[in-house]
């Protein structure tokens, strides 16, 4: 379920000169923010949460999220060059099998390192913190380049329509309206996190057996489906 050359194409596509400088703008804009937060103020636990937990997880993972989930597929289907890939004797679900671990290993990477590295300049892991959002950018990575992935398959407005997601969902409707927390990415990372630190800074409105039932089932429906709507994409000449 895993195409070596399918990968390598994935992430040439992902991590080309623009996209790359687009993925490297928030990370480094974080850690830069950290630097600047703990020069003037100091060591300090609650702000480290607010930075992290405000700006990290709730902005910076979904966003890149959205890059790459939505980029590893989604510019193939919109420009045709598709065909050229349903055309080898690569079986379908392993094309999105394969783009969807590129997705997340990018989205890793680009969210978790640098949401660790902040978390160490704010409060040098006190309380578990850096670590406590580090895991919950893993998981929420996930989750994310699955969904972004899925809306990269069904529309060309895919980046669009995550972005909506991520920032008007997400940020602002799960931080004013309460059930809509429920069906939050976000809200069952930091239910990971909250588990991760222990104490009580880090909190989230999704009990955890409950969060990690609907991210283990967000994430397979979500690849499950792309699978389908690329099995029903046809060349020329199949019936």
């Amino acid at each position: 379920m895993y195409d070596p050359t399918v990968a390598r194409l994935t992430y040439r596509a992902l991590l080309g000169r623009r996209r790359a400088l687009i993925l490297f703008a928030l990370p480094v804009l974080l850690i830069v923010i950290a630097a600047a937060v703990r020069g003037f103020s100091g060591a300090d636990d609650q702000v480290a949460v607010d930075l992290l937990g405000g700006f990290a997880l709730a902005t910076m993972v979904p966003i890149i999220g959205v890059i790459a989930g939505t980029g590893a597929i989604g510019p193939e289907i919109d420009d045709g060059s598709v065909v050229y890939l349903l055309s080898k004797p690569v079986k379908r679900p392993t094309i999105i099998v394969t783009k969807l671990t590129v997705a997340i290993a990018v989205t890793m990477a680009f969210s978790a390192i640098p949401t660790f590295i902040a978390g160490m300049i704010l409060n040098g892991n006190g309380q578990q913190i850096a670590v406590a959002y580090t895991v919950a950018a893993l998981v929420a990575s996930i989750a994310y380049a699955a969904l972004f992935l899925l809306l990269g398959t069904i529309t060309r407005h895919a980046v669009v329509f995550g972005l909506v997601y991520a920032l008007v969902w997400e940020a602002l409707f799960g931080s004013l309206v309460a059930g809509a927390r429920t069906l939050s990415v976000q809200q069952w990372s930091l239910a990971v996190a909250e588990k991760s630190a222990g104490g009580d800074l880090i909190t989230s409105d999704v009990g955890l057996p409950v969060a990690t039932v609907l991210l283990v089932a967000v994430t397979v429906l979500a690849t499950w489906y792309a699978g389908q709507k690329l099995r029903s994409l046809k060349l020329a000449g199949e019936e």
